[in-house]
């Protein structure tokens, strides 16, 4: 797995307005778990671009000057307004520990079933996977060149023994379902046709029956 290095200082205080003054100043609060004791930095926002606004998966290198810290991120806070990153979890990689980390899915050719006018539904576009760090695949790619409507792939196609995925084997990843809109319309075009053959057929019952009605009224009105 690709790793992108995260440049910080190492903080001193952790207090609250500490940690106001760095957001202030453009700077992001972290902190890196998992080792002898937290580890908190900071970093400027920018810093984090190629790890947050983005579909791929990455560990990172947390350098601080005098060392440099293997990590993942856990999880991470936004402002509800301005989207502005507030603070970073991390959560420290050692060779011999394995770890939780959710991979990205990526779709791989044209479905001929989308074609033949079927429903793509991408059901997990990202899966829960255990594993050592060396061990961390970037993406998992699934060819759905051969998907015709009502198949799928599950879990179980996707299984490798670098790694555990933390989800049952029947689970649905992506599949092509029959576009219930599709039917809808070749129904409605069906019913018109049927309609227009039966107006034709049983066209002078129909014009009896209102010129019936007609009859009747001018007789009562004589």
């Amino acid at each position: 797995m690709k790793s992108i290095t995260i440049k910080g200082s190492e903080r001193e205080s952790v207090g609250k307005k500490a940690t106001k003054a760095l957001r202030n100043a453009g700077m992001v609060p972290c902190v890196v778990y998992g080792g002898e004791k937290p580890l908190h930095f900071s970093a400027p926002e920018l810093s984090f671009r190629d790890l947050v606004y983005t579909g791929a998966a990455h560990t990172v290198k947390v350098d601080l000057g005098e060392g440099k810290v293997n990590a993942i991120m856990q999880d991470i806070q936004f402002h509800p307004v301005t989207d502005k990153i507030l603070h970073i979890d991390f959560y420290q990689l050692f060779d011999d520990k394995e770890v939780t980390m959710n991979i990205p899915v990526r779709l791989v050719g044209n479905s001929p079933g989308v074609r033949n006018g079927g429903r793509l539904l991408f059901r997990k576009r990202k899966l829960a996977i255990k594993a050592l760090p060396d061990k961390l695949p970037d993406f998992f790619d699934i060819d759905i060149s051969k998907l015709k409507i009502g198949d799928n792939i599950t879990v179980e196609s996707l299984l490798n023994d670098d790694f555990s995925i933390l989800h049952p084997e029947s689970q649905v990843v992506v599949q092509v379902k029959t576009a219930r809109a599709a039917i809808v319309v070749e129904e409605d075009e069906e019913e018109g046709v049927e309609g227009e053959e039966g107006a034709t057929a049983e066209g002078g019952d129909g014009a009896a029956a209102e010129g019936g009605d007609a009859p009747a009224t001018e007789g009562g009105e004589n």
